[in-house]
């Protein structure tokens, strides 16, 4: 996720809210305030939808443009269909047959029910991301602090994270590569280090690489598929090669 652009977020929203409310281009009417939530109501058009503090809620059958907050919460609910979803201090929820271009927060988890279709990334960056079965995400999903759960669906990119578990769930396919990339050394490092937990479900399939610039423990479905384990600290000649714990039914036994 671009910090850059979550800055540029920022002071836009701050400025468009600002001005009040104003109609779009096209003649669908924006919702714009500093403080307090905004609802777009069911089964209408809008333009783009943003606050500075409060909740967006976007119900059932709407459709907007971007939907933009800085402190507060969204909610996409059923079969609304929206383009850029993001908030920087905030909860982000889709509901059963919601769709979006690109969805991502800062500080909160994100959570999509089922039936989703998001055409580019999902993006947390201290938070969970948890996405239901029969989805369809164009291209990345994403965290650096937080667990990601994927049940049955399809991810046209590649899952990376630095600091969260990953959990593949049963009949998954990634398009790219499982990632988890090595932390930054930013600041003291009190104890050991928690170590990623991996699991590839039953009859998941990875068309990529399993890449771990870290120390990791996986868990591997005997019907699961991927290419190749790539385990740079063993390149490194850190430790040494990378060998999954293979489990056979629906859950792994953790140690």
């Amino acid at each position: 996720m671009n910090r850059i652009t979550l800055q540029r977020i920022t002071l836009a929203l701050a400025l468009s809210a600002a001005l009040g409310t104003a109609q779009a281009g096209d003649g669908a009417p924006d919702l714009s305030k500093v403080n307090g939530s905004l609802v777009a109501e069911a089964g209408r058009t809008y333009g783009d939808i943003d606050t500075v503090n409060g909740s967006i809620t976007v119900e059932e059958k709407a459709v907007a443009r971007s939907v933009e907050t800085v402190n507060g919460s969204i909610v996409i609910d059923a079969f609304a269909a929206v383009q850029d979803v993001s908030t920087v201090n905030g909860k982000i929820v889709l509901r059963n047959g919601a769709s979006a271009r690109s969805v991502e927060t800062v500080n909160g988890a994100i959570v999509g029910v089922s039936n989703l279709r998001v055409q580019k990334d999902v993006e947390a960056v201290n938070g969970s991301i948890e996405l239901g079965a029969h989805s369809t995400i164009g291209n990345q999903v994403e965290t650096v602090n937080g667990s990601i759960k994927l049940l049955s669906l399809n991810v046209g990119g590649g899952v990376e994270t630095v600091n969260g578990n990953i959990t593949v769930g049963d009949g998954t396919v990634i398009g790219g590569n499982v990632t988890v990339k090595k932390p930054s050394n930013w600041g003291m490092s009190w104890g050991k280090p928690k170590v990623p937990r991996i699991v590839l479900g039953p009859n998941t399939t990875v068309k990529g690489n399993l890449v771990f610039e870290r120390e990791v423990e996986l868990y591997v479905h005997s019907t699961a598929k991927y290419g190749k384990i790539i385990y740079l600290e063993a390149e490194a000649g850190k430790a040494e090669a990378l060998k999954p714990t293979v489990f056979t039914g629906k859950e792994p036994d953790f140690k």
